[in-house]
């Protein structure tokens, strides 16, 4: 997928395909259909459709009510918070409290280009004996 989306593709009855593969709402395949059944099917059971896998051929539809569409959005909400974030990079610097001001001057411009980059940064002083 070339995003992660909270969100599912188009719902409702914008279908840009001649020809999908039909889940109905309780996860069952009905087969590859026309998109006028699959819209007549999705009026007769007052449900929506929901495109899953885009990429796949046929794509892949899903009839859901809108509570489903709801808790499925919920879940994929969740996913997304629960799994650590990619290139999130952390710095750490660590200096003594005893440090030399011109020392401090160049890691203090340092962390600077580090949070320029959008590094989270984490700074240790340590106490001087």
């Amino acid at each position: 997928e070339p995003k992660s989306k909270a969100a599912f593709g188009s719902v409702g009855r914008r279908i840009p395909y001649r020809i999908l593969h039909l889940i109905n709402q309780d996860g069952e395949s009905l087969g590859n259909m026309h998109r006028a059944e699959a819209l007549k099917l999705m009026d007769q059971h007052n449900l929506k459709l929901v495109l899953l896998h885009e990429n796949a051929e046929p794509p892949v539809y899903r009839l859901m009510t809108g509570q489903q569409i709801h808790e499925e959005q919920l879940k994929r909400a969740e996913k997304a918070k629960a799994s650590p974030k990619t290139g999130m990079y952390i710095k750490e610097l660590s200096f003594s409290s005893a440090i030399a001001k011109n020392d401090l001057d160049n890691k203090t411009k340092q962390i600077a280009q580090w949070i320029e980059k959008k590094y989270h940064v984490k700074v240790t002083i340590r106490q001087a004996k």
